[in-house]
């Protein structure tokens, strides 16, 4: 076989994202859209790309797209950069969630979400970087993580 196919990781429920991750057979491929890059690290400037990616039906549900990882902020939920994260189009996000969450209807970033008494918390994976805070009115809850597709080549 001279390419190697990707790897599909699909979120276990009920468990921690750094340890709910299982490997999935690519069979029943369906095509979702790739809407372009999410930063794991210093939000940045929301931009849309049309593209799409193929994906094995069991990680798709009702408003499923997918984001291409840019940054290290979320290394110990083992997610990496160049990943390609599937994405369940969600407007809310429970404490502690991994979600994609857009901040001043501008900037989009990946991060846990914690709800606090000051407003809110955007904790990355990745203990060498600072949490963002801001206030709730600040941040908008675009999805929630539900799976990883890596290239090999990009498999940490």
């Amino acid at each position: 076989m001279s390419r190697l196919a990707p790897q599909y990781l699909f979120r276990q429920p009920n468990l921690p994202i750094a340890e709910a991750w299982a490997p999935i057979e690519a069979d029943d491929l369906v095509t979702i859209p790739l809407l372009g890059r999410v930063a794991a690290g210093v939000p940045i400037d929301a931009c849309i790309d049309a593209g799409s990616v193929e994906v094995p039906s069991r990680m798709v549900r009702r408003n499923t797209y997918a984001l291409r990882v840019c940054g290290d902020s979320m290394i110990d939920c083992n997610i990496f950069d160049g990943d390609v994260i599937i994405i369940e189009r969600r407007e809310s996000a429970e404490n502690g969630e991994t979600a994609v969450v857009m901040i001043n209807d501008q900037e989009v970033t990946l991060k846990k979400l914690y709800i606090e008494k000051a407003g809110v918390r955007l904790q990355p994976a990745n203990e060498t970087m600072p949490p963002i805070f801001l206030k709730n009115s600040d941040i908008q809850v675009l999805g929630l993580v539900m799976g990883v597709v890596r290239q090999p080549d990009l498999a940490a």
